[in-house]
């Protein structure tokens, strides 16, 4: 039917172009004859005529008119066939409504006659239908929502298409019909009814016709005494009596009862886009007692008490507004998402937001409140958290009362707090690998520097005049190794060495340094608690805490003007009950030895606060802070693994606690033995000997032959771990290797374990730019040393010397 209605009506093209212009030429032929009355001259036009007409025939047929396109006229049942889906009617109509073709599903849900927008639906799907339509034709694409008198739903999708835009295509797919009605059922035996009994509310849901379909079991207590009365079927109104005036009570209390009041709810889907029909719909009843209604009243706090009971024990943060905006009520954990904990609720929500977000929070109380029942979000900012957006939910609420509108609202201070730490520990690891990266090569660099100038030292005395020049280079080298080691320090990648210490006693070595950095008008206080709990960690590394914690203090206590004040240095004990009353999510629980550096400067702003670990982050002017002291502090901390928290207040100084592990391990077990020995004995060496040396870096391999030249051993050298391999491979015998960590193909690790298989009691030292801690890790090779670069020509010297010694006596 469909594949025979896009042919009906047709006539070929060319055969009417035909009689256009013979019926046009007749005419042209007669008016030439009514004006001149002269037949040779009405022949004469007429040859001419045939004569120019001929040749026009003939040029087109020689020539097809170029970028012309034959299309083959459409096959409408293949059309048919290519659109058939089980799932979705497919429909096409052209630009006059009509139905060009359609598939078996569209159909068999609106017939074989009906075209779109005219289909077997409601009135308010029809109207729908024919805005979609003229929206498509007008933009090119539209959708609609649709239900028919049975209450099946579609979504309907409309393009426009063809090749001059001359049809629209329609998409039809069902969608899926709830069953409020049943969902209700059986919330009401479940624990909503419990929930309601509860609170003092009896529900039912009744049918049109009157009769209960459920009841909740308060609903039956109250009505009949008995809370397990199955009351389907019963009369509802029956269960009810008026009594004088408009007063309604139950009918089993006989008037002993107290008023009731009466709230009605439609029970329908509330995303259907039809308003439920009261003929049809059930309604859920709601029976309170009159002087405990929900709505009723003035509208204040006290309007809904079991209402407000219910919510206020939800750890959600809900409220709820009248259609006017004012605050009904407000739980505790609204108030507390809100930032107003232990406050009293505002007259209008919008007391809670910030200016420019006023009128948009009014409006949308205002647009839910009076319109359907409906649901939805608005990114607010809230007056005690400006910086910081916030989602607040809004539904309308119906049939309890006045219309009035349920807000929702999420303490999301924690997790925002929880996002800046994980924020900030991706920046701070990010920004670690590569400063360790940038202090490996530049330690690379330092050590061939170094030795450079060591081997030029040892050709020129004092006073030549080339010697202080070379002095002043290997002095300004030493400053830049001093940077790399901050910049591992910041990074959590620097040498390590530690010990089992007592903080108080580090506290007591740099003491007196400190004195003399903060000067005469700063108070030093220092303080121990007793019975401190040991701790593991590098005593070098945690003086240099204790130094930048206390120049940055002396800093701040400067700038308030007089440069006077006071410094407090503590240790305090910290036990497993002290962790756990903190409630920290950072900290786990256990024994803790705590540094406290406090001073009494102008402190720290929040906004500052929580970047003072940053690295380059300063506040000082230019030229006088780098950046890098707070940031080498919490490097230095985290690698003991400790934990550092900063406290302040704008006026009232800042405080600065660092948290060390104690350490428990017994003296003498396994942990306390590293991987690779970190300090041998010193030893004199006089003995010479032959020594595999394996660097890809060639000024640094150039610069450590000539120093174990010189000391009279005997070197091999290689540029990679492979070449090192295939040198001991091939029988080469050596006292020592001394090689580089990180090389390309195969590495300083890799290669000795490798060696270790042809010579298994050869002893290696490696050489690196990176961390020593990240080695005894990472290695665990017995029988093997670590130095750690940059390094002199002595020191490179005193080391192998030591090795070998060490290796000898052993």
């Amino acid at each position: 039917m469909n594949a025979r209605a896009g042919l009906a009506g047709t006539a070929p093209k060319g055969s009417k172009e035909l009689l256009a212009v013979i019926g046009a030429l007749v005419l042209s032929v007669l008016l030439v004859w009514l004006v001149s009355g002269d037949l040779l001259l009405m022949a004469v036009f007429l040859a001419a005529i045939a004569v120019f007409g001929t040749m026009a025939w003939a040029l087109a047929r020689r020539r097809a008119p170029a970028g012309e396109v034959e299309f083959a006229q459409p096959d409408w049942s293949v059309t048919v066939a290519g659109i058939e889906r089980p799932d979705m009617a497919i429909a096409i109509t052209d630009r006059a409504g009509r139905l060009t073709c359609a598939n078996a599903r569209f159909e068999s849900w609106f017939g074989a006659s009906a075209a779109p927008p005219r289909l077997s639906v409601t009135q308010p799907s029809s109207e729908r239908l024919a805005e979609a339509t003229r929206r498509a034709w007008r933009d090119g694409h539209s959708t609609a929502e649709m239900t028919n008198e049975d209450g099946a739903h579609w979504r309907a999708d409309v393009r426009r298409v063809g090749r001059g835009d001359d049809f629209l295509i329609w998409r039809i797919t069902s969608i899926g019909a709830s069953d409020p009605v049943g969902e209700v059922v059986a919330a009401l035996d479940g624990k909503l009814g419990r929930g309601l009994a509860k609170g003092g509310i009896a529900a039912a849901v009744v049918d049109p016709d009157g009769t209960i379909r459920a009841a909740s079991s308060g609903f039956a207590a109250r009505a009949t005494g008995n809370a397990h009365s199955d009351l389907t079927g019963v009369d509802f109104i029956g269960l009810l009596n008026q009594e004088e005036g408009e007063r309604i009570g139950w009918a089993r209390e006989a008037g002993r009862g107290g008023p009731l009041v009466l709230y009605h709810v439609p029970v329908a889907d509330p995303d259907s886009v039809e308003d439920p029909d009261p003929a049809i719909t059930p309604s859920l009843m709601l029976v309170v007692e009159a002087a405990q209604g929900i709505g009723s009243g003035g509208g204040g706090v006290g309007s809904a008490p079991h209402l407000e009971a219910l919510l206020s024990q939800l750890p959600l943060g809900l409220a709820m507004a009248d259609r006017d905006g004012r605050l009904l009520f407000a739980n505790p954990a609204f108030m507390r998402a809100a930032g107003h904990e232990g406050h009293e609720p505002p007259t209008y929500p919008t007391d809670l937001v910030v200016k420019e977000d006023k009128r948009a929070l009014s409006e949308a109380i205002r647009r839910f409140a009076q319109g359907p029942a409906a649901a939805g979000d608005l990114a607010i900012r809230l007056a005690s958290q400006s910086d910081n957006p916030v989602s607040l939910s809004l539904a309308g609420v119906r049939g309890l009362g006045d219309a009035a509108v349920l807000l929702g609202l999420t303490d999301t201070s924690e997790e925002l707090r929880l996002k800046r730490q994980v924020a900030q520990a991706t920046k701070m690891q990010a920004v670690g690998q590569l400063a360790g990266g940038v202090a490996h090569d530049f330690n690379n660099v330092l050590t061939a520097i170094l030795g450079t100038c060591d081997l030029m030292l040892m050709r020129h005395t004092p006073g030549d005049s080339d010697y202080d020049d070379i002095q002043q280079i290997r002095a300004n080298s030493n400053r830049a190794a001093s940077l790399t080691r901050q910049l591992l320090a910041f990074s959590r990648q620097q040498t390590l060495r530690p010990e089992v210490i007592q903080l108080p006693d580090v506290v007591a070595d740099v003491s007196q340094m400190l004195r003399r950095l903060i000067g005469e008008k700063i108070q030093l206080v220092v303080t121990h608690d007793r019975d401190l709990g040991p701790v593991r960690a590098d005593p070098t590394q945690l003086e240099q805490v204790i130094v930048n914690l206390a120049v940055n203090a002396r800093d701040a206590m400067q700038s308030r003007g007089d440069g006077a004040g006071r410094l407090v240095l503590a240790t305090r004990k910290v036990t497993t009950t002290d962790v756990r009353a903190m409630r920290s999510e950072i900290i786990p629980a256990g024994e803790y030895t705590a540094l406290i550096v406090e001073d009494s400067g102008g402190g720290i702003s929040p906004e500052v606060l929580g970047k003072i670990f940053e690295p380059f982050f300063t506040t000082k002017e230019q030229g006088k802070g780098t950046g890098l002291g707070l940031s080498t502090v919490y490097g230095i901390v985290k690698q003991s693994g400790g934990f550092i928290f900063a406290e302040s207040e704008v006026g009232r100084g800042a405080r600065f606690t660092v948290y060390l592990p104690v350490h428990h391990v017994a003296p003498g077990s396994a942990a306390d033995r590293p991987a690779i020995a970190l300090e041998p004995p010193p030893t004199q060496w006089a003995g010479g000997g032959s020594i595999l040396l394996v660097e890809d870096e060639d000024p640094v391999r150039i610069v450590a032959e000539r120093a174990l030249t010189r000391q009279g051993y005997q070197v091999t050298c290689a540029r990679d771990g492979e070449e090192g391999l295939e040198l001991v491979q091939e029988g080469g015998r050596f006292d020592l290797v001394v090689s580089d960590v990180v090389m390309p193909t195969l590495d300083g690790p890799a290669m000795a374990r490798e060696i270790r298989r042809f010579a298994p009691d050869l002893p290696v030292l490696f050489m690196s730019g990176y961390a020593e801690e990240q080695l005894r890790k990472q290695i665990g090779i017995p029988n093997a040393w670590f130095m750690p670069k940059p390094f002199s020509v002595q020191q490179l010297s005193e080391k192998v010397g030591e090795v070998l010694a060490r290796t000898a006596r052993d």
